[in-house]
């Protein structure tokens, strides 16, 4: 149980280093996609995250 618990969390982990690439991205001048699609990618990473660590949580303190 607790690889799967560990699993949400890197996944967590990885979304959210997604979520600050694009954040970064979106305030380079010049970059291609339009700022406005890298603020939406940037929000579904990190509501995808947030989900991930949520059920990461919850599963950690079940298996206590």
């Amino acid at each position: 149980m607790s690889g799967i618990i560990f699993g949400f969390f890197a996944v967590s982990a990885i979304l959210f280093f997604g979520t600050i690439h694009y954040v970064i991205a979106s305030y380079r001048p010049g970059m291609y996609p339009p700022k406005n699609i890298l603020k939406k990618r940037a929000l579904v990473l990190a509501g995808g995250g947030a989900i991930m660590m949520l059920v990461g949580w919850l599963l950690l303190f079940i298996n206590q």
